[in-house]
């Protein structure tokens, strides 16, 4: 019976000074005890110089893992970079400090995209917020166009998507991947849900340190992606970063690229989440108000 390979591809620089590698051994370990037999781990080091390249030639020559080392500029360049020497059918894109806490996930996951010819996989994670609380991330593809549906760790990819589509476009230095998925949605590629929760990943602490740059590329991905569909005007880009508002004319586009039986639930979500965030946006000004 045919078994397809699968990349786990992690980014890493200098986890020594960070105080990571025990969370870079779990990840090991765990990754190890996967009951799918064809998985490749490759690590893609951002020419590391505190320990870190002895850590990973004990590792690689233990047969965990393969890497390669040399400067790059950040962790998407990396991704990409993987994405070129990976040898799987299927890949995963996960951070030093995350780690699949299913040992059944790979082989279950690949079993149900082979089984319906998926494009892409996702699935719910458990999340570890910077402040130090853990919760459930149950992903909102519906509302895709408007903010980030999943984590990039809980999406398995078939390659040869991400070769069509030119892996991770790297100037996007915090969204790259948020880039990726409504590219995955506006070339109408066959995404599956799969509703077990695998893994555990930590949000991106860069997008909550630097906010005004994620706006900023947030505001860049909206126009890439949309300008060929409808003409936003700066106003119009402003509303969607911030309340994640859709002109109606833009978002009735948006709703083709999904099945007609989800049309009225896309915009009953779309609904949603542009309350919650206009809710979310007086909330704040009345907190900055009262001083708070």
């Amino acid at each position: 019976m045919y078994e397809p390979e699968v990349t786990v591809i992690t980014a890493t620089s200098n986890l020594v000074d960070q105080e990571l590698t025990d969370d870079f051994t779990l990840l090991i370990n765990l990754l190890d005890k996967q009951t799918y037999p064809y998985v490749e781990h490759l690590i893609i080091d951002n020419a590391s110089t505190d320990g870190t390249i002895e850590l990973l030639k004990e590792y690689k020559n233990a047969g965990f893992i393969n890497f390669f080392s040399e400067p790059d500029n950040g962790k998407f360049e990396a991704f990409n970079k993987g994405l070129m020497r990976a040898k799987g059918k299927y890949v995963s894109f996960v951070s030093c400090d995350d780690f699949y806490h299913d040992i059944t996930a790979i082989a279950d996951i690949v079993q149900l995209m082979e089984q319906e010819d998926a494009d892409f996989c996702f699935f719910p994670s458990y999340c570890i917020h910077p402040e130090g609380y853990v919760f459930q991330f149950t992903p909102a593809i519906l509302n895709t166009f408007q903010v980030t549906p999943c984590p990039r760790q809980a999406m398995f990819f078939k390659k040869s998507v991400l070769d069509e589509l030119r892996g991770f476009d790297s100037k996007f230095k915090l969204l790259a991947d948020y880039d990726l998925m409504i590219r995955l949605l506006l070339n109408e590629y066959n995404g599956i849900y799969f509703e077990s929760n695998v893994i555990t990943c930590k949000l991106g602490e860069q997008v909550t340190k630097h906010t005004t740059q994620a706006e900023a590329e947030c505001n860049h991905i909206f126009y890439k992606n949309y300008k060929s569909l409808y003409p936003l005007s700066e106003e119009a880009l402003r509303r969607m970063v911030a309340t994640s508002e859709i002109p109606r004319p833009l978002l009735d586009k948006l709703a083709q690229k999904f099945p007609p039986e989800d049309k009225e639930l896309f915009y009953e979500r779309y609904q949603q989440m542009y309350d919650m965030r206009v809710q979310a946006v007086k909330a704040l000004r009345e907190r900055e108000r009262r001083g708070m």
